[in-house]
């Protein structure tokens, strides 16, 4: 069995503790302190050597992240918890994030200890996590500067009515906490209330493609996500069915798993606002927006031809944009001459390669570019060009490349004989990822 956590620790740069949390009497800060001598230190003197985030020194273990300036440092002895420390330590940084209404900063962090101190025992209960979403402990711990609602920072008088209305609202917020806190729904209170219900589903997808001079596919895949806006009253249910063409699939834990291994359909009760409700990645049946096809010839040793052709392969109805090709070019490049038939191309010598750039890219289309490059000429035997592969930057709303559908999402409201009308609104992106055409 994992053992507990320890203790939390947040440090500085330099290893300097900034604040820290015990949970258990079995670590001190002395160990918390070797942290800096024998790990951040050690990695110093051996920048070459690899250094992986969790560390064993003795008994105890060392699990950590950097974020901004601050490391976030989770002790624990025996056999700790790698993932969930680590998914732990990611989901304080947003809580902290959401209550400081900024980053997680070691300004933050001085300007900030009571109510850090607040949120560290209510999250972790002996080393034992407990509870880090935000709109669950903001009706919870109501620290003065850290709520929607500034009106207590802002002064004026308030009336007697006023103040007894807040002070109600206050107490059933915090009943509804506790409901949320203890039941089967901790990442969504009670109470909610819209006066027009709202679903926003965006299915991103990036696309990875490696492909032969001749077009031919060697090596690709699509890692997709969807990602949803919710204004919804009470606790409505959401159906979500998807056509079965994912692999390796990670869930928002609001989703049912048992309900998705059972029937195949994503069935959960969404959190409040914006949240991103699963990942997936396929490699089979996908359909890539576009097809490149390169001709570079080297002639001589002082020029270099290139003909690069881009084809559009989705409808005529879409449209791509911007759309940046990048044609590698040796490294004693000296001038290019270049001519597209679409938007612009000019040769730059940072990035070693023809920029060419065009800012709309209609659906079933083709563009071409043509170029002369001037080369250097040496007279020391240089090493052969590599060739790298031609780069490919893309965006294309409301298109999907692997196949993944939406059959339909349907609300159900858990109150009987409740009219729940919703607008629902459904939208595709497909951009580039590592998109390379090897020339």
């Amino acid at each position: 069995m994992a053992s507990a956590a320890s203790a939390i620790y947040f440090l500085n740069l330099r290893g300097d503790i900034l604040l820290e949390r015990r949970y258990k009497d079995d670590v001190d800060r002395e160990i918390a302190e070797s942290f800096r001598d024998r790990i951040l230190n050690a990695r110093d003197r051996d920048a070459t050597a690899v250094h992986g985030p969790i560390r064993t020194l003795g008994s105890v273990t060392f699990m950590y992240l950097r974020h901004a300036d601050v490391y976030i440092l989770l002790l624990t002895r025996g056999n700790g918890n790698a993932m969930l420390s680590f998914q732990f330590m990611t989901s304080l940084v947003s809580l902290f994030q959401s209550y400081f209404e900024g980053d997680l900063t070691e300004s933050s962090i001085r300007a900030n200890f009571v109510l850090m101190y607040e949120l560290l025992d209510e999250v972790m209960d002996y080393g034992l996590p407990q509870l880090t979403e935000p709109a669950i402990l903001k009706t919870l711990i109501l620290q003065k500067g850290y709520r929607s609602d500034f009106s207590g920072l802002l002064g004026g008088n308030v009336s007697s009515a006023e103040a007894a209305a807040k002070k109600a609202k206050e107490a059933a917020a915090a009943a509804n906490a506790t409901l949320s806190v203890t039941g089967a729904v901790g990442w969504r209170r009670e109470g909610i209330k819209y006066k027009r219900n709202e679903i926003f589903l965006d299915l991103v997808e990036q696309v990875n493609v490696l492909m032969s001079t001749n077009g031919t596919i060697l090596r690709n895949d699509v890692v997709g996500r969807i990602q949803m806006k919710c204004f919804l009253s009470d606790m409505p249910e959401l159906r979500l069915g998807l056509n079965d063409q994912m692999q390796d699939v990670t869930f928002h834990q609001c989703v049912n798993l048992g309900a998705y291994e059972s029937q195949k359909v994503v069935t959960f009760v969404p959190p409040d606002g914006e949240f991103e409700l699963m990942r997936y990645r396929v490699n089979e049946g996908i359909t890539l927006p576009f097809k490149v096809l390169p001709v570079i010839n080297e002639v001589g040793r002082t020029k270099l031809e290139a003909n690069v052709t881009v084809k559009s392969t989705f409808s005529n109805k879409l449209m791509a944009g911007p759309v940046v090709v990048l044609v590698p070019v040796p490294d004693n490049t000296a001038s290019a001459k270049l001519l597209v038939t679409a938007g612009r191309a000019k040769y730059d010598a940072t990035k070693k390669a023809l920029v060419w750039k065009i800012s709309k890219f209609m659906g079933g289309a083709e563009h071409s570019l043509r170029a002369e490059v001037t080369l250097v000429a040496s007279t020391r035997e240089k090493k052969p060009w590599g060739r790298p592969p031609i780069q490919m930057q893309f965006q294309v709303p409301m298109l999907g490349c692997s196949g993944l559908r939406v059959q339909y999402l349907r609300v159900v409201e858990r109150k009987q004989g409740s009219a729940y009308k919703v607008d629902k609104w459904v939208r595709k992106l497909s951009k580039s990822g590592d998109f390379l055409v090897r020339i």
